[in-house]
């Protein structure tokens, strides 16, 4: 088996996604372009080396349908030899591209392979694919009767099993905005986000999303996103209504890229790789509560890497809603210092199909600027499922 390492690893700035967010006036093909070029110019690798693009997207509808990995690559200017394609697994598609793009390159059916996401979620909203219709048909309904429950309601009642009060929620919360705006502040994302262009003449290097100054105390006067008496009915145990904009990952535009190739042709090519990966591991788990499958993804990638949660330096869980990795620290006893060290989505952002190469992109430059060893990654996924990630640094 071959080693696969990461060479670099860049995204974008992270936009509001609504009407008016910074980078809602940029085609998302556009914004997956633009860190695709940058990962070739950074590195200096030709192109035409570059075996497969794959491409996280969730919202596949509009100007991100049809295939927006294969749009993107010939917009960079790659070669047309070059091919793409684009996956899908809700929240965590990027980061089953990166899986895909090592498994690749680990077997010998890739040399070089870029795994990257992209989602411009003020350009083409939650949803847009569905167009009114069912989604699920009639085998699930037969199976879940009483329905599923969108992620919302999920991290309530996950609030309510773990009994995660209001205030430790917007505590999290306000902690991540506090660890991005220090990193921000100090330049720590410098080295990982590729400027972007706006057609108004703009030049973007921040993230709009991370908010200086975010407390508890106004976190607290925001109101419940997803209070509902029939599944207050549904759910007793939900007493009191917890999940808010504030302690929840914000609708986000963004893209991010990893250049991934074997040991051998980064060291052909005189690249020296930032990491390499360790160990990879996928789950399903209940798709009512939805949000949990991270610690069993994560359970089953520290027993395959033979390892324990103190052994690894720093871990990415995504911050879809504060619950969750407040649910994974407590269950795998991880240590909060170590947890989104630099602030999570709820700060970061969230750019859906984005989100799982942005969280490796994070995580490997900080164990490069830490010295750190190991780092885990692990993202909920809509459906019920969960990827967790092991990379080691070189």
């Amino acid at each position: 088996m071959n080693n696969a390492v990461i060479v670099d690893a860049v995204r974008t700035p992270s936009g509001r996604g609504k009407p008016g967010g910074q980078l809602s006036g940029i085609h998302p093909t556009a914004l997956l372009s633009g860190v695709l070029r940058a990962l070739v110019t950074r590195t200096g690798v030709d192109p035409a080396l570059v075996d497969d693009v794959i491409a996280g997207c969730v919202g596949q509808a509009g100007e991100q349908a049809m295939n927006i990995a294969r749009s993107a690559v010939l917009g960079a200017g790659f070669p047309e030899s070059v091919p793409a394609t684009t996956v899908d697994r809700q929240c965590g598609s990027s980061q089953q591209a990166a899986a895909f793009a090592a498994q690749g390159v680990m077997t010998g059916a890739y040399d070089v392979v870029i795994a990257c996401g992209v989602e411009s979620m003020s350009r083409v909203p939650m949803g847009s694919a569905l167009q009114g219709r069912d989604p699920f048909g009639p085998g699930l309904a037969a199976r879940y009767p009483e329905g599923l429950v969108n992620q919302g309601v999920a991290a309530e009642i996950i609030a309510a099993r773990w009994k995660f009060d209001r205030d430790t929620l917007d505590t999290y919360a306000a902690q991540s905005h506090a660890r991005a705006a220090a990193a921000e502040a100090a330049g720590t994302f410098e080295r990982e986000i590729v400027p972007v262009s706006t057609p108004d003449g703009r030049v973007l290097t921040v993230d709009e999303t991370v908010r200086p100054g975010t407390d508890t105390a106004g976190l607290a006067a925001l109101r419940p996103s997803f209070a509902d008496e029939a599944m207050a009915r549904r759910f007793p145990e939900v007493e009191d209504w917890r999940i808010t904009p504030g302690n929840s990952s914000p609708l986000t535009d963004g893209a991010s890229a990893v250049l991934i190739m074997s040991e051998d042709r980064a060291a052909a090519l005189g690249l020296r790789p930032l990491a390499r990966f360790h160990s990879f591991a996928v789950t399903g788990s209940d798709p009512l509560l939805m949000l949990t499958g991270v610690v069993p993804a994560s359970r089953k990638l520290l027993t395959r890497a033979g390892l324990t949660i103190d052994d690894i330096d720093a871990y990415e869980v995504n911050e879809a809603f504060a619950p969750v990795p407040l649910l994974w620290r407590q269950e795998l006893g991880a240590d909060p210092e170590r947890l989104n060290p630099l602030g999570g989505a709820i700060a970061l952002g969230h750019p859906l199909g984005a989100s799982g190469t942005r969280l490796l992109t994070t995580l490997v430059h900080h164990l490069q600027a830490t010295g750190g060893r190991y780092g885990l990654q692990t993202m909920c996924e809509g459906g019920g499922m969960a990827n967790a990630t092991l990379i080691e640094r070189i």
